[in-house]
């Protein structure tokens, strides 16, 4: 699945700790925007992750889930690109 997470986090050493968190799932595509392709099981690992970190009194942690066909409308102005399936060989 592909996976949007965007988050709004009060407290700077936990903003970097999900930041370094969501690198190991995705990739950064705008300050506090990551992309990530996952399946069932790590996109529910990774959420328990990020809820141990936030406040959930002040954080803000969201996850846009997008179908492959609504994937293919996804307009970019400026920068950017969006990250195709990588291929993967097994040996």
């Amino acid at each position: 699945m592909f996976v949007v997470v965007s988050y709004d986090i009060v407290d700077d050493k936990k903003r970097l700790r999900v930041a370094k968190l969501l690198k190991s799932y995705g990739e950064r595509v705008q300050k506090s925007v990551f992309e990530c392709r996952l399946d069932d099981r790590l996109y529910l690992k990774m959420k328990r992750e990020i809820e141990k970190i936030i406040d959930w009194e002040e954080d803000g942690v969201r996850y846009y889930i997008l179908c492959a066909g609504c994937l293919k409308n996804v307009d970019i102005s400026g920068i950017g690109f969006v990250r195709e399936d990588e291929d993967v060989i097994i040996v």
